[in-house]
C-alpha cells in the first residue's frame, strides 16, 4: 500500500510539473528577440532574403498597422494566459499548429516523420550501451587494479574526453572514403540510400544496418566511461559489504557472493538511466545527427530553435516532458523490481 500511495502521488504530481515545464518554456519563446513577427518583417523589408545589393539598397518601411497584422497573425495580439491555453487545448499541445519555416505541414506530421529515424538511432544506441557496458563494468570490478582494468580505463577515458562530434569526424575520414587513402565502407551520411523503397524487408534491414553504425558507435562511446564505471563502482561497493564476508564466512563461494546477492544490489544505481528508454528517441543527440546529417528528433529540435520554429520546438518539449516524467516513475519501479526492499517513506 505505501508504494502504491507513493506511485499514486508521482502520478498525480505529474499535471502540475508539466504544466510548469510547458509554462515557463512558453513565456521564454515568447519575449525572446528574433521570434515570428520579426522574422517577417525582416523578410518583408528584404533582409536576409538573398536579393543582395537590392535588399541593402532598398528597405520597406512598416507601418504600424502592419506590424499589428503580424501579431494578431501569429496569436501575439492575445493575453499570455490565453496563447497558452490555445496552445494547450486547442492545437493539442501545439501538435496542430503549422510549423513556421515548413509550410503547409504541422508540428505534429514533422515530429511524426523523423519519429523512425530517431526510434531507430535511440533504442539501438541505448541497448548497446547497456549490453557493453555493464559487462565490461562487472568484469573490471573483479580484475580491479589487474592489467586489464588499467588497459581498459584508458580505453574507456581516452573515448570519454574525445567530443563526440570530433569523433563522428574522425570516423568519417577513417571509414567513409572522405580523404584519400583510407577506407570508403560505410556512407558518408543519411539514413538509407538511394532506392530503399525498393529493398525488401531484410534489405532495408540491411542498409537502415549500414548508415547507422557509426553513428550508433558515437552515440555508445559518449555513455561508455559513465555507465561502465558506474557498475565497476556500484559492484565493488556491494563486493566489500559485510554480506557478502558473511556468505564467504559461511563457506560460499566467491562467484555465488557476486552474482547471487552483490550484482543484483549493485545494479541500482544503473536502474536510473532505465526510464530514459521512453527519451532516447526524441533526445537523440543533436550533434551526431548533425554530422552525419541523419533527418532524426535532434536535428529537428536544432533547427526548430535556430529557426524560431515555435510550435515545432514546443510539440517536441511537450512530448520529451510528458515521456521524461513517465520515464522517471518507471525508474521508481524499476527499483523497486531489482530490491523488493526498497520503500519510499516520507519524512
Amino acid at each position: 500500500m505505501e508504494r502504491m500511495a507513493y506511485f499514486v502521488r508521482r502520478i498525480l504530481l505529474m499535471g502540475p510539473t508539466f504544466i510548469g515545464i510547458t509554462v515557463l518554456c512558453f513565456a521564454l519563446i515568447q519575449f525572446v528577440p528574433g521570434g515570428p513577427v520579426e522574422q517577417a518583417i525582416m523578410k518583408m523589408k528584404g533582409i536576409g532574403s538573398g536579393e543582395g545589393a537590392k535588399a541593402a539598397g532598398f528597405a520597406v518601411s512598416i507601418s504600424e498597422e502592419q506590424r499589428k497584422a503580424l501579431e494578431a497573425h501569429f496569436g501575439f495580439d492575445r493575453p499570455f494566459y490565453a496563447r497558452y491555453w490555445k496552445w494547450l487545448v486547442t492545437d493539442r499541445l501545439g501538435m496542430r499548429m503549422e510549423s513556421y519555416k515548413f509550410p503547409n505541414k504541422t508540428a505534429w506530421q514533422l515530429i511524426a516523420e523523423r519519429f523512425q529515424v530517431s526510434l531507430i538511432f535511440g533504442i539501438t544506441g541505448f541497448v548497446l550501451s547497456y549490453l557493453v557496458c555493464i559487462p565490461l563494468g562487472i568484469y573490471k570490478a573483479l580484475k580491479h587494479q589487474q592489467a586489464f582494468d588499467v588497459i581498459s580505463s584508458l580505453v574507456v577515458f581516452a573515448g570519454y574526453a574525445i567530443p563526440p562530434f570530433a569523433f563522428g569526424m574522425v570516423l568519417k575520414m577513417l571509414f567513409c572514403g572522405t580523404v584519400e587513402g583510407f577506407w570508403d565502407l560505410f556512407p558518408v551520411a543519411g539514413f538509407h540510400s538511394e532506392g530503399f523503397e525498393a529493398l525488401s524487408a531484410w534489405g532495408k534491414a540491411q542498409d537502415i544496418a549500414w548508415h547507422m553504425a557509426l553513428p550508433v558507435l558515437c552515440y555508445v562511446i559518449g555513455n561508455f566511461a559513465v555507465l561502465t564505471l558506474l557498475m565497476k563502482n556500484a559492484l565493488l561497493e556491494q563486493i566489500s559489504k559485510d554480506y557478502i564476508r558473511t556468505v564467504l564466512a559461511k563457506g560460499g563461494s566467491f562467484s555465488r557472493a557476486v552474482w547471487g546477492h552483490a550484482f543484483r544490489n549493485a545494479l541500482i544505481p544503473i536502474a536510473t538511466g532505465f526510464g530514459s528508454i521512453l527519451t532516447v528517441m526524441f533526445a537523440g543527440s543533436v550533434i551526431i545527427e548533425q554530422v552525419f546529417e541523419i533527418p532524426g528528433m535532434g536535428r529537428l529540435s536544432l533547427e526548430a530553435v535556430v529557426g524560431r520554429d515555435y510550435p515545432v520546438f514546443m510539440g517536441i518539449l511537450s512530448l520529451t516532458s510528458l515521456l521524461g516524467l513517465v520515464g522517471n516513475i518507471l525508474s521508481d519501479f524499476t527499483y523497486v523490481l531489482i530490491d523488493p526492499r526498497i520503500h519510499f517513506r516520507q519524512n
